[in-house]
């Protein structure tokens, strides 16, 4: 009988690094030959224990951009080559980020492969990714994606096994060279935990008394679960959720939730008869957009008044252990974790950095500027638990996003906020701008820039409270003397040039001057930042791509 595992000969193929969430590429250099088979090889030879992967299990899924149904069944054919006893996959080769992680923890599974390139856009020619989430759900730490990385240097072989594909629309279990193949329902364990999380009975009333929300899922990954969630489970009307068939090209939108790819939604949310509640999820479903009535809630604010108000939630009554926040966000979490008496720890920018932080139980909440916020329950930022935490209090505190909006900056003082991403610019020209941030560190504390002294300027270096590693080289920050900043860092997560993002803050402690347009108290600011760093000068552009 033949044998149907087969050991493929292969050489190193270039450029295999991951960054801040795996490997992220062009869907046509997924597609040369080898070049998907090396990467999954080069992280099975990276996280194999000693004993193999006799008797694992290894959860699969993805956001279902295009080129997902094919990865897919190329991963479930490598796992069996690879010695897995069995594969988790969600039905259609769907799986959401934080539904992944959800999946793995649940299970108690060796960990997961997600196949996704998050809010970046996708089709033919669009984009496609990769990354391992370990056993705690969470993505692989730094020194994990290293060791991907140098196993993709040196790659001889792969293996995989000549077998017919799966069907991974049909629930259940299948066989593949001995190994299990279950088709699982890829939203019935999510939906399980955000029932345990918050009070549905509540949220069922809440809709019931004519409350109204509009989730714009983007034709990505969230519909479904937006669908049996909000008007399953809860109730909402049909009509809800729209945009909520998951698309591989997202219906040729960018699946990214901010003010420029969502702005039909935004558009509604500022209209005469808009809904209670806007709001949006990304391509993998681990990002959200907050809209209320007449009201843009930045990631910032969002992540400071979800921390304040989380007790609402029946998951969170007793109170957090601590707040974790990017250090590109704003210091709006910093206030509310002062005021509850818990920790606020500073991070470099990738949800891999808060995993040390939940799993040793120092924080409950985290959160990026980046549209990302989250909790303990699964190690992933997830889209619709932030807009569930929402509606959760909502429901307890019976008024608007805007009312609650204006009391928290009441009470907190309000940090007005804002990012400047440009996007695709020359990669020479990204890494000559940052190093000339970095040559002027030492002379700029003492300076006067936007007509304040510079009291601090560096590049952010992260010292693990846990683990003890250290991670250099994570922004260049520049604090002025009443708190200001202006942070500049390159994106990990482009697949085209580089996209430098710029994020400005500013701390205004009179409410008589909390209702200002976002740019306009800012501007004195914006254009520092762009003359500090020359921005104009060494990249051409004249304004950003995106503004949130």
């Amino acid at each position: 009988m033949k044998n149907p595992i087969l050991t493929i000969p292969t050489a190193p193929i270039a450029g295999m690094k991951p960054g801040t969430s795996g490997l992220r590429k062009k869907v046509t250099e997924f597609q040369q030959p080898h070049y998907l088979a090396n990467f999954v090889q080069s992280i099975f030879n990276a996280v194999r224990p000693t004993e193999g992967f006799t008797g694992q299990t290894l959860v699969l899924g993805g956001d279902g951009r295009f080129f997902n149904l094919e990865a897919a069944q190329l991963i479930i054919r490598m796992a069996a080559a690879n010695g897995f006893a069995r594969v988790l996959v969600g039905q259609g080769g769907i799986l959401s980020t934080p539904a992944a992680s959800c999946v793995i923890r649940k299970h108690q599974t060796f960990g997961g492969i997600i196949l996704s390139a998050s809010h970046n856009a996708g089709g033919p020619a669009g984009d496609f990714g990769i990354k391992f989430n370990a056993a705690n759900g969470g993505p692989a730490p730094e020194h994990l994606t290293e060791a991907m990385y140098a196993a993709s240097q040196v790659i001889t072989e792969y293996g995989t096994v000549d077998t017919p594909d799966v069907d991974l629309h049909r629930l259940g279990t299948q066989d593949v060279v001995g190994m299990a193949v279950e088709v699982i329902d890829p939203v019935a364990d999510y939906a399980e935990l955000m029932g345990r999380l918050f009070d549905f009975p509540k949220l069922r009333a809440l809709f019931a008394s004519g409350f109204r929300l509009r989730f714009d899922a983007m034709h990505a990954v969230t519909g479904p679960y937006a669908h049996a969630i909000f008007e399953g489970l809860l109730g909402a009307p049909a009509g809800t959720v729209v945009n909520g068939t998951p698309l591989p090209d997202f219906g040729d939108h960018h699946p990214d939730p901010n003010l420029v790819h969502a702005k039909a939604l935004y558009d509604v949310m500022m209209g005469a008869d808009a809904p209670d509640l806007g709001a949006a999820s990304d391509g993998d479903g681990d990002r959200n957009l907050i809209i209320g009535r007449g009201l843009f809630i930045s990631p910032s604010d969002s992540l400071a008044m979800l921390a304040a108000n989380a007790h609402r939630a029946p998951a969170y009554a007793q109170g957090l252990a601590g707040i974790a926040r990017s250090m590109p966000t704003s210091g709006a979490a910093d206030r509310v974790a002062a005021a509850l008496g818990v920790p606020c720890f500073e991070t470099p920018t990738g949800w891999k950095f808060f995993g040390n932080l939940l799993d040793a139980g120092k924080v409950t909440i985290c959160g990026e500027e980046s549209a990302g916020t989250g909790s303990d329950h699964v190690r992933e930022k997830d889209g619709l638990w932030a807009v569930l935490l929402w509606l959760n209090i909502l429901a307890e505190r019976r008024q608007s996003v805007a009312d609650i909006a204006r009391e928290h900056w009441a009470t907190y003082g309000r940090n007005y906020y804002t990012r400047h991403d440009y996007e695709e610019i020359d990669t020479a020209a990204a890494h000559q701008l940052m190093a000339g941030l970095r040559d002027q560190l030492p002379s700029l504390p003492g300076r006067t820039v936007a007509g304040k002294q510079v009291q601090l300027a560096d590049d952010f270096s992260y010292l693990d409270p846990v683990d003890g590693s250290v991670s250099a080289k994570q922004g260049v920050r520049v604090v002025l003397e009443d708190g200001s900043r202006i942070v500049y860092r390159l994106s990990g997560t482009g697949t085209a040039g580089a996209t430098l993002r710029v994020y400005i803050e500013q701390f205004e402690g009179d409410p008589a001057r909390h209702d200002l347009p976002t740019q306009d108290a800012l501007a004195a600011l914006i254009a520092a930042a762009d003359e500090l760093a020359r921005i104009r000068e060494l990249t051409g552009r004249t304004e950003p791509s995106v503004i949130t």
